[in-house]
């Protein structure tokens, strides 16, 4: 059994267009293949505003398949440490032999979350979104950034976080890697509506956004909601949508916004991102369509993210062995 480190994996990964498919086609699998998604299974850390997540996926004719922790403690700002941590084993489909540890302390799951960002924009958002807004100011919300200009060309950024501090960071750090304006906004209701496409990528209990704020072309993906306890969008947001998309409809119905809908018709018409990445369904159909995508991360991201970076990996070690 190989073990990488975060330092061996961040040599061969990188946030780009081809990581992007590889999230795409995994949402396809996850509706056209005989796949094996078990249930989230979580440990809370209330006294440490912490949670553990194990999530795993096998994609039947895959020959592995990957089982992750996933921790998010989210009071490790104040002890100067990320939030999100982790780790990926890849497991032999044939043998059950595993046969690396991936330890990327959360790396690979924030790239693989940001890469299904940049899918439900690919989808769902209009071609010609050029205004971004993003909730939150830490890892994720500049991956997603990232990964949003990946997919629309995105002219100008619009930011709200808690700590103006933090907002301020994120303004420097963006405006200099991506080149694009980014305007630090007093409160979130400001940056829906001066938005074409808005992230959310908080830890929120209680909803940021609400309908009022909603406006023809509007596309809105919600990723900070992965548990019974938190919640982005007013059940009003998703009922005055004409389009809204999740990645697991019971997932999202257990832990996501969709919790929030109770026997409203947005569940019947809620759609699977993989129906729309197949071409089962469609997607955005007009520009004035307000659309809604709520991404809570599943076990078939990380099964692609862990098979893409272990071939990745062991391609690397051959190369520098032939040099040796």
């Amino acid at each position: 059994m190989r073990l990488f480190d975060r330092k061996d994996i961040d040599k061969v990964i990188r946030l780009d267009t081809s990581l992007v498919s590889i999230i795409e086609d995994a949402f396809t699998d996850l509706v056209t293949k005989q796949t094996q998604m078990p249930p989230i299974m979580r440990v809370d850390v209330p006294e440490h505003n912490g949670e553990l997540d194990i999530k795993s996926a096998y994609i039947g004719g895959d020959d592995s398949f990957a089982v992750k922790l996933s921790s998010g403690f989210f009071n490790n700002s104040e002890l100067g440490l990320p939030s999100a941590n982790g780790l990926m084993i890849l497991i032999d489909s044939r043998t059950g032999r595993p046969l690396a540890v991936l330890a990327d302390e959360g790396l690979l799951t924030e790239l693989r979350t940001a890469a299904a960002g940049a899918v439900a924009a690919k989808y769902c958002s209009s071609e010609n979104s050029r205004k971004a807004g993003i909730i939150g100011t830490g890892a994720q919300a500049r991956l997603q950034l990232k990964a949003l200009a990946l997919v629309r060309p995105i002219e100008s950024v619009f930011v709200y976080g808690r700590k103006t501090d933090h907002a301020r960071s994120f303004k420097v750090e963006m405006e200099e890697e991506l080149g694009i304006g980014v305007k630090i906004c007093n409160s979130v209701k400001e940056v829906v509506e001066q938005s074409d496409v808005v992230v959310t990528t908080t830890p929120s209990k209680t909803p940021l956004i609400y309908s009022d704020w909603l406006h023809p072309g509007l596309h809105i993906t919600a990723m900070g909601s992965d548990a019974e306890h938190k919640q982005e969008l007013d059940a009003s947001v998703l009922e005055k949508a004409d389009l809204v998309v999740c990645d697991v409809k019971a997932q999202s119905m257990r832990l996501g916004e969709l919790r929030s809908c109770g026997q409203s018709p947005v569940l019947k018409q809620a759609r699977e991102l993989g129906s729309l990445t197949s071409g089962r369904d469609d997607g955005r159909k007009s520009e004035d369509q307000i659309t809604i995508c709520d991404l809570t991360g599943t076990g078939v991201q990380d099964t692609a993210i862990a098979r893409h970076v272990y071939s990745l990996l062991v391609t690397e070690e051959d190369v520098i062995h032939e040099r040796s």
